[in-house]
């Protein structure tokens, strides 16, 4: 284990490491950003239904998120420097299956086995980055080039997705991210180990619990969106999700060593700080995802498009760095973060007006301006509020919990919002079907083909397929009228405009309630003079 430099000393090894943590976190970033532009291109290569493009996104999502605490404390207790390679390499890994996919369903292997590297790559590249620095100023500095870089890689990774699909080539992106994986490991040799096994210890049980819970809840919530809620495996999913939860509540709240330490909870004002950053951040990735599928999948907009708006969200998160660590030094956190909430709502409400059929991609710019905003002044203030509301010794945890619950948030904005939106499409198509058919004049077999299309793939396959004006037999094998191709495109269209309206409500809850539930309450008290907080104690 490296020795603790000397304050304001940098070891030989600290520029080294900082340069890979920075290009780790880039790394992992482009990897899960990527299907952002890339969700039409998915659509139409492998013809999924909507949960299918769904489990695209999520399927990198839920194994980051589940594995994120247990990863930075195998870390503390056997090393960071090989750990973060091994994140290098399942990056290598399952990037590859990813370029090479043909089915939809190994593109969801290998976006597993990328976000399994993910779940390495971010919390030891920070760690391995605030282990080497020499004091807190050089740890500020550190931290704050590691989170421009995430920027880099979230404004970046649309983009170059958008840039290969528009040339025919979108597995030529995932090639640029296999080779940048491969960069990240051999930079890494550079770096300078560390660990803390000190009071670590890993806890199999919780970790255990939590992950199948989490998988189960969050299949429940996308198959149910098209199989139906109702359906035996989808309730049974869900009541083992919950009771499987439940078992880790138990299990944490009797460890010596917990994973996430659940008493931290009882301090009021982390409490509501917890919940708007879940409740915000989904609001931000559903806002996010939504806008993806609208002109990719529903409208076949160009991935180009795509990632050029991305830009305008990201781009206020790297350029209010600066601004932000400043601002909530001098003005209450409180009124960032509800501020921040609330230009994440107008963004989600404004979304909700637009015309399915207008094909301007542009308007989207100022409310995703906005929502980037937004994002700007809650994702810096969320761990400094979540910090200072608890006592000194509690930081760590703290924030390890808030980034825990913060990306927890983004796993369940596509899962969440697409199990909205696709099930009242969906819904929407059923209802009309009859009338659509009987209206285009499609004679039978091609109306039982037709039927089943829908029935079986949704909305979504529908709006997919080429349309054939009029009835009839056509060149086409399976010939799909104007009429239901028209009832597919308005009812996700529909779908959508709900979907960001929901998003947009559900920001403005969460500025709503830090901003009533942290009313006076002083946030810095704790940090400042180090005494414990009344709930924690009484906990």
């Amino acid at each position: 284990m490296a020795q603790r430099p000397l304050p304001g000393a940098r070891t030989p090894g600290h520029i080294p490491t900082v340069v890979a943590g920075c290009f780790a976190v880039l790394l992992a970033q482009v990897a899960y950003s990527l299907p952002g532009a890339l969700n039409g291109t998915f659509q139409q290569e492998f013809g999924t239904t909507g949960s299918q493009l769904t489990w695209i996104t999520a399927a990198f999502a839920i194994p980051m998120v589940v594995l994120e605490l247990t990863t930075g404390v195998i870390g503390d207790l056997f090393g960071r420097k090989r750990l973060l390679q091994l994140g290098a390499g399942l990056t290598v890994a399952g990037s590859l299956v990813c370029c090479l996919a043909g089915t939809v369903q190994v593109m969801w292997a290998g976006q597993v086995v990328a976000g399994l590297g993910a779940a390495v790559l971010y919390p030891i590249s920070l760690a391995m980055i605030a282990a080497i620095a020499p004091d807190q100023e050089e740890r500020a500095k550190a931290i704050a080039l590691w989170a421009g870089f995430l920027s880099i890689g979230a404004a970046i990774s649309p983009l170059l997705g958008g840039a290969f699909a528009e040339n025919g080539g979108w597995r030529g992106a995932y090639a640029v991210v296999i080779g940048a994986a491969v960069l990240s490991f051999v930079i890494t040799f550079a770096a300078t180990d560390s660990a803390a096994p000190e009071g670590r210890r890993l806890d199999l049980p919780g970790q255990v619990t939590l992950a199948l819970g989490l998988v189960a809840l969050l299949f429940a919530a996308t198959q149910g969106s098209e199989s139906g809620f109702a359906r035996p495996e989808i309730l049974t999913a869900f009541a083992a999700g919950v009771v499987l939860l439940a078992a880790f509540v138990a299990v944490e709240l009797r460890t010596d060593v917990p994973l996430l330490n659940l008493r931290l909870f009882a301090n009021r004002a982390y409490a509501i700080v917890a919940i708007a950053t879940v409740v915000g951040m989904f609001a931000f990735l559903a806002i996010c995802y939504s806008m993806s599928i609208w002109l990719g999948a529903v409208q076949h907009q160009s991935a180009l498009k795509i990632g050029v708006l991305f830009l305008f969200i990201q781009g206020p998160a790297f350029l209010f760095v600066p601004v932000v660590s400043r601002l909530i030094r001098r003005v209450s956190p409180r009124w960032v973060l509800s501020g921040g909430f609330a230009l994440m709502a107008i963004a989600g409400v404004w979304c909700s007006t637009f015309d399915i059929a207008d094909m301007s991609w542009t308007r989207f710019i100022a409310p995703l301006t906005l929502l980037g905003c937004g994002f700007a002044l809650t994702v810096g203030s969320i761990t400094a509020v979540a910090i200072n509301t608890v006592p000194v010794r509690l930081a760590g945890m703290a924030s390890a919990t808030t980034n825990l619950l913060r990306d927890f948030g983004f796993a369940l904005g596509p899962v969440l919002i697409a199990a909205l939106a696709i099930n009242k499409a969906n819904d929407s198509v059923l209802s009309g079907l009859g009338r659509a058919i009987g209206a285009s004049g499609l004679q039978a077999p091609y109306s039982g083909v037709a039927g089943g299309i829908a029935h079986e793939g949704g909305a979504m396959a529908i709006n997919s397929m080429p349309v054939v004006p009029g009835a009839g037999p056509a060149a086409r094998p399976v010939p799909m009228p104007q009429q239901l191709h028209q009832l597919a495109f308005e009812s996700l269209g529909s779908a959508y405009n709900t979907a960001f309206l929901v998003a947009g409500l559900c920001a403005a809850a969460a500025g709503v309630l830090t901003l009533v539930g942290l009313f006076g309450h002083g946030e810095a008290a704790a940090q400042a003079d180090g005494t414990e907080s009344p709930d924690l104690v009484a906990a």
